[in-house]
């Protein structure tokens, strides 16, 4: 065996997919080789100066030198922001992880075989893995006790999330979905990936795959290209377990269908944003303080709903709020009926509008009903959409297609009506995102499916298992698999599943 090209395992990511599969492969005797496009961060290197594009987005090919942390994309029918670096997701999300309602999972479209129950072991997995516990109740914030406060006179449930977060290293400064400088969250590189190293796992930074072909004996045949230097190269793996996102692991298979000719019809479809829907709340009637503690502390409950959704109302560091204050609450209607022109163009005006905000003093933004940054929080609702978006390649180029508004006019409708009344509750005026008022898009930090697992190929791209129909050997781990939108923070299911699938991959041996 040449131990340079040739593996047990191939491990296409190091998100939550990939990093718990790394580990229990090699704790399991394989030879396992993480691929990871993004760099590794250490703490301390996480960007900080939004005027540095290249090393806070990720444009890569389009600008080969802006290889940065956060994946911020605006495709036909909605925007997503994913994440890029050995630990994936894990280093910029909010920490938060609930295990959904049982009810979730009797949706349809999920495969009968995962239910609550059956995943409840692996939730426990996943939870004694990242030690995670709420906010402290001790923990006095100002923030909380209005959201709950409000929450009371709405006549509404609330729960503090699980979160992975050391608190006794935690300062409380609001920058969990900035990348921890302190070290308090606890990312993968903290301990799956931590504990794969250990085991003899190999992970491979800035190494980005682009597709898969079957080799010799049953194995698969991984290209990549080694952004360092840009070089192409492969690897050999007996099993490949593709976790590169939702959005990553799609376009790898679409750009692999003509050497994977079994692959599912179903491919690229279902696509789900989890109903994310934000907007914010500006000139409150009290100081919320909301940049001390952590990004979110407790979830207000809208399952009675149709259809239900969860709302929260997070907030970041004080230099970001300063900043998202000053912007105020435009309401570009008028921009809508050019929006088809308009909405393509975002992704080269970002960086742009990122370098303005950053030279811009936020006194210097006299924006329409801009308010003190201290009286301003953001609003976050997650709920069940339609899940009927097709990801499919376009000019060579992934893109998402979805009439989303239309489709998911009820779910947005609730959550309109929920985050109007929570701001008049908390005093002061609610807006949504620019990009709903103006574009009648959505932003989903949450993308999901496209390789949903199902019984049979005519249903799904993968079996309850997480095996690819038809492709043997190959299976994919991650929130490509996820069916159906879950309406709570994903990522807790997305791990019990990949938990699940690992078993399955060193069962396959």
């Amino acid at each position: 065996m040449n131990a340079d090209s040739e593996w047990d395992v191939v491990i296409v990511g190091s998100g939550f997919g990939g990093s718990i599969n790394a580990l229990r492969l090699a704790q399991a005797g394989k030879r396992v080789l993480v691929l990871e496009r993004g760099q590794e961060w250490q703490p301390a290197d996480f960007p900080r100066d939004t005027r540095d594009t290249d090393r806070l987005l990720w444009r890569h090919p389009r600008r080969r030198s802006a290889q940065g942390l956060y994946d911020v994309r605006f495709f036909s029918g909605i925007g997503v922001v994913a994440a890029s670096g050995v630990g994936g997701g894990s280093l910029v999300y909010a920490s938060i992880h609930i295990r959904p309602d049982s009810e979730v999972f009797e949706n349809e479209r999920w495969p009968t075989a995962i239910r609550r129950a059956t995943l409840d072991p692996y939730y426990d997995k996943v939870a004694q893995m990242l030690g995670i516990s709420p906010v402290p109740t001790a923990l006095a914030l100002k923030k909380r006790e209005v959201f709950l406060k409000a929450a009371h006179q709405m006549d509404r449930s609330t729960f503090d999330p699980d979160q992975a977060v050391d608190w006794n290293r935690c300062v409380h400064c609001a920058e969990c979905e900035f990348g921890c400088v302190h070290g308090a969250k606890n990312t993968l590189d903290f301990n799956y990936l931590a504990q794969a190293r250990r085991a003899g796992a190999e992970i491979r930074a800035r190494a980005s795959v682009s597709r898969v072909e079957p080799a010799a004996g049953g194995s698969y045949r991984v290209h990549y290209e080694n952004l360092a230097d840009g070089t192409p190269a492969s690897v050999v793996g007996k099993r490949v377990v593709l976790s590169a996102g939702t959005l990553g692991t799609n376009e790898i298979l679409l750009r692999s269908r003509s050497d994977l000719p079994r692959l599912s019809p179903c491919l690229g479809r279902g696509f789900s944003g989890n109903g994310d829907f934000l907007g914010s709340i500006q000139s409150s009637a009290e100081d919320l303080r909301p940049w001390h503690g952590p990004d979110v502390t407790s979830v207000m409950r809208f399952t009675d709903a149709q259809p239900p959704f969860t709302l929260a109302a997070p907030s970041f560091s004080r230099p970001a709020m300063e900043v998202l204050a000053s912007l105020g609450q435009t309401s570009p209607r008028w921009l809508r009926p050019f929006a088809g022109l308009i909405w393509p163009w975002l992704n080269q005006l970002l960086p742009l509008a990122m370098r303005f905000g950053a030279l811009a003093h936020p006194s210097s933004l006299p924006m329409p009903h801009a308010g003190p940054p201290e009286r301003m929080t953001n609003l976050f609702a997650i709920g069940r959409d339609n899940a009927n978006g097709l990801l499919s390649l376009k000019k060579d180029r992934l893109d998402i297609t979805w009439d989303y508004a239309r489709e998911n006019a009820d779910l947005v409708k609730g959550m309109l009506n929920a985050m109007t009344q929570l701001g008049g509750a908390y005093g002061g005026r609610f807006a949504p995102l620019v990009t709903w008022e103006a574009f009648r898009r959505i932003l989903t930090v949450h993308p999901l499916g496209g390789c949903a697992l199902s019984e049979t190929p005519e249903t799904g791209v993968v079996s309850p298992a997480g095996e690819v129909h038809g492709h043997a050997g190959l299976f994919v781990a991650d929130g490509s698999v996820i069916p159906a939108a879950i309406g709570f923070h994903p990522v807790m299911t997305i791990s019990a599943i990949a938990e699940r699938i690992a078993e399955n991959v060193i069962a396959s041996f």
